[in-house]
């Protein structure tokens, strides 16, 4: 089916009791943590979405519980000099995660088909191409092992421009929005258009784009850490190994320890 972000616009205000249902989420996303580090395997996901829409704040509760030493966040900006110089998804293999470990991408390598498409920082032929070099590059880490998860935080204008003001408003939220917010802002359609030709060329049936209606940040993050979680667990192995009998052996016979009843 085709992705219309005007189908997720709805900002329905979460209705439950938002702690309790956030901490259940992220418990579960502790388990999928551990699940990585013993079955050895690995995941990435992707965050894309409109400047002021949410993205840092799931990924802050996303990442709240979870062990430091086996995840990675990118927050992902104009790339340097060295880096401009190299095919544009250099820097992105750089960054894929290792065996045990989930990478986490605040926005991507689909800056080639949205920003730099749009504000022409990569010619035409470049970011035409792009699209299959993307899919090729998803299918290529698919294959070997790596669970992809792609999520597209979507936000009206009007609540863009609330978050925005916010942000000024805030002493504590300013270093967060820049002129580029603005620049970014006066191509809405430009961009739009951008985005629905990204869903038509890359949500595909190996790592399809899982859109969240941001308008509403609790309900955002509710539903965006939900799809997270349930996809992981369905991707990764959630059954634990029996204790090591050697392991047990040494407890045993240095404390007494008895197993559980």
């Amino acid at each position: 089916m085709t992705i219309k972000l005007s189908d997720y616009e709805k900002g329905e205000k979460f209705q439950g009791d938002y702690d309790r249902e956030l901490r259940k989420l992220q418990q579960r996303m502790e388990r999928v943590q551990v699940a990585h580090i013993v079955h050895d395997r690995r995941s990435v996901i992707a965050f894309e979405g409109w400047d002021a829409a949410g993205k840092g704040g799931i990924i802050k509760r996303l990442t709240a519980s979870l062990d430091p030493r086996y995840y990675q966040v990118w927050p992902i900006s104009a790339p340097t000099e060295e880096e401009k110089d190299r095919h544009f998804l250099w820097r992105f293999w750089r960054r894929l995660p290792a065996g045990q470990n989930i990478g986490i991408f605040d926005r991507s390598w689909y800056g080639r088909v949205l920003v730099e498409r749009v504000e022409g920082f990569c010619s035409h032929a470049e970011w035409k191409r792009a699209y299959d070099e993307i899919n090729e590059f998803e299918a290529q880490q698919i294959d070997t092992g790596t669970n992809f998860i792609k999520m597209f935080i979507h936000v009206t204008q009007e609540e863009q421009d609330r978050q925005l003001a916010q942000r000024i408003d805030s002493p504590w939220k300013r270093w967060k929005t820049g002129t580029e917010d603005y620049r970014n802002r006066n191509k809405r359609e430009e961009y739009l258009g951008a985005m629905q030709e990204m869903f038509h060329r890359t949500d595909t049936r190996w790592a399809p784009w899982t859109v969240i209606d941001g308008n509403d940040r609790k309900s955002g993050r509710i539903a965006a850490l939900t799809a997270i979680v349930e996809r992981l667990e369905k991707l990764v192995p959630m059954e634990m190994p029996d204790a090591d009998p050697e392991v047990v052996k040494l407890a045993h016979e240095a404390y007494g320890y008895k197993p559980a009843e």
